[in-house]
């Protein structure tokens, strides 16, 4: 079990690995700190260096340090090379194209490898669309979860969905524009119409947009289309009394057992994200096969 204990590099100093948020879309949104350490950094990971480059143009910032792509499907070869980077002493920057490293980006391998080793690790902290979506959202957030980017598949989505029936806290998710609509639409499905959410899109860019309503309202907005930009959801916590009846779980219980779960696999798996009896959805289940 790691302690913690490794020791924290000063961005100002020698040595280290650095991770920066970075502007959500608005550069004017970029810290002292940030422009400080792109400046003397003696290499900077980026997701997309174009984006990057781009970045520091506009802040009136010089790179002087060695940039490398540093994006999913190049993080896991990158990771000897940058690591051999910080035992030599050198300041190691990790930026994404927006917000914070490691928040679904690349990042949390490395720093998971550094600190392994008990190498120097800190963050530079700034903007992140999660708590930017959660205060916009305008829903009760003083506890809430993220669940990274909405499954891409269909069964895994409504898998997925359905653990977020009775789920008390709020929900912050990523999606694309042109898979809104279809998880909005099966958001309706599994977790009710009336369920609050809100859709946070192109947060601090000229055309931010939030919009607040049932699940139902949102997903006829975005069935109107095309939606645009990147896409932030809130999902409100499920009241209490929130729990749907065991009849309408059924077909999700079929959906399972089509995929190959075994009955009783698939009600209880049901029935814990629904907060239902398995018994009595067990029964539901048996009765709609007859």
């Amino acid at each position: 079990m790691s302690t913690g204990a490794a020791p924290h590099t000063d961005p100002d100093g020698a040595g280290g690995l650095v991770l920066a948020a970075t502007p959500l879309g608005d550069s004017r949104d970029a810290s002292g700190r940030l422009l400080e350490a792109l400046a003397g950094a003696d290499v900077i990971a980026a997701e997309d260096t174009r984006r990057l480059r781009a970045l520091a143009a506009a802040l009136g910032v010089t790179v002087s340090g060695r940039v490398v792509s540093h994006y999913d499907a190049v993080e896991a070869t990158r990771l000897p090379g940058l690591l051999a980077d910080i035992r030599d002493g050198k300041t190691v920057l990790v930026v994404t194209d927006a917000g914070m490293p490691a928040v679904s980006d690349p990042g949390y391998r490395l720093v998971a490898a550094a600190a392994a080793e008990g190498l120097p690790v800190t963050c530079l902290p700034g903007p992140s669309a999660v708590t930017t979506a959660l205060v916009l959202s305008g829903l009760p957030c003083e506890r809430f979860c993220f669940e990274g980017f909405a499954p891409r598949k269909g069964g895994e989505r409504r898998r997925w969905l359905e653990t977020l029936v009775a789920e008390p806290r709020a929900a912050v998710f990523f999606e694309s524009p042109h898979r809104l609509a279809e998880t909005l639409t099966e958001a309706v499905a599994v977790l009710g119409p009336s369920r609050k959410a809100a859709v946070c899109r192109e947060l601090t860019k000229k055309h931010e947009e939030v919009l607040r309503g049932p699940l139902s309202e949102l997903a006829e907005w975005a069935q109107e289309g095309p939606v645009r930009g990147e896409i932030t959801v809130v999902l409100a916590g499920a009241e209490p009394s929130a729990a749907p009846a065991v009849g309408s779980l059924v077909g999700a219980v079929q959906e399972r057992v089509d995929a190959g779960e075994r009955l009783k696999d698939a009600v209880a798996a049901v029935a814990e994200a629904a907060g239902v009896g398995k018994r009595e959805l067990y029964n539901a289940a048996l009765a709609a096969r007859d």
